[in-house]
């Protein structure tokens, strides 16, 4: 472990970098420009990764393990690779270790949410599949077949308002669509750019579901958050309305889910996020056949993954690397300790 840095000096540090993704980001990690010793560790057997974390003064991965975070006792900075940082092991990790995150996928997701909702409005998927079986079915041949929606036609509302929800109000406030959301506190200044037609607080929660076309999560898994959308929630949507999980799966209740979408009690679902990871063949990762719904777009949790999206976090692990080296203030800091970058 290298000793902290005095302020206006520059010091070398030991690097280990776990997380596979970030890793093809290389050059662009190591931009900070310091003469500190990289360990790009994301192949490495577990006794070659634990001895590197052991030198460690820098740990950058998307999560930590209750061994590995053993194993990095004198880290003074875990970055991780980006928002989420429910992978870390805190109770494992040194008392003096500060973690920053990062973030830089509002903007793709809020795409993939516009996408999606044209996707489900537009039957994308049904029409897709009827074309490649030699099917044409319009409103020109066939009676039955819905007229669209435009965008401008419909209510978007958010359940959380934070930096995802934020900019899904203002790329579909752009397009035309009014925009509602429920937050914490409803009172708190909205995010710059962005226009609401009605804000209220969770508790307003069934009345933004009754009054919504698509329904779009977002808000961070937590204990207040867990199946935050269940049976009741989905009974409160409107028939027609769609359902749009970018947050994360356990904000949602399946089985309910299941139920709604196959019972035809919403009109479909847009899924990227899921509830758990694939094992054992299980792909997606669910209880419940949703890949037999037709009602339905999944994704395997890909929403946030554009280039820029992982280029701009890698400047930001740099520059956090070139903070530390430093003796300066950290960015993005979600626990901190003053011994981690005194």
């Amino acid at each position: 472990m290298s000793a902290p840095a005095e302020p206006g000096s520059i010091q070398s540090l030991r690097i280990v970098v776990t997380d596979p993704i970030i890793s093809r980001f290389e050059e662009a990690l190591r931009s900070d420009g310091g003469a500190h010793h990289w360990d790009m560790a994301a192949d490495w057997p577990p006794e070659r990764r634990a001895a590197a974390l052991a030198r460690a003064d820098v740990v950058v991965c998307s999560a930590l393990p209750p061994h590995e975070a053993e194993a990095a006792g004198n880290v003074r900075l875990v970055h991780v690779t980006g928002a989420g940082y429910d992978k870390i092991s805190f109770p494992h990790l040194a008392p003096g270790a500060a973690v920053a995150n990062t973030f830089h996928h509002a903007r793709p997701i809020a795409e993939h949410v516009l996408m999606v909702t044209l996707m489900l409005s537009r039957n994308v998927v049904r029409a897709d599949r009827e074309v490649r079986n030699g099917q044409w079915r319009t409103i020109a041949t066939t009676p039955d077949v819905p007229f669209h929606p435009v965008l401008s036609d419909l209510t978007l509302g958010l359940v959380g308002l934070g930096s995802i929800g934020a900019e899904v109000a203002r790329v579909a406030g752009a397009m035309g669509m009014k925009v509602r959301a429920v937050r914490r506190n409803p009172a708190a200044t909205l995010p710059e750019g962005v226009q609401l037609d009605w804000v209220g607080g969770n508790s307003d929660l069934p009345a933004l579901l009754a009054g919504s076309d698509v329904v779009v999560v977002t808000v961070p898994l937590a204990e207040d958050t867990r199946g935050m959308i269940g049976a009741a929630e989905l009974g409160a949507m409107k028939p027609s309305a769609f359902l749009i999980n970018v947050a994360r799966g356990a904000v949602v209740d399946q089985g309910a889910l299941y139920a709604a979408l196959s019972e035809r009690r919403i009109a479909g679902a847009g899924l990227d996020v899921w509830w758990g990871t694939p094992a054992g063949g299980v792909v997606p990762p669910a209880e419940w056949p949703f890949t037999e719904l037709e009602n339905t777009v999944l994704t395997p949790h890909h929403s946030g993954h554009a280039r820029v999206t992982f280029e701009r976090r890698a400047g930001d692990i740099a520059a956090n690397i070139r903070q530390l080296a430093g003796g300066l203030p950290l960015r993005n800091v979600v626990r901190t300790d003053p011994a981690a970058v005194a």
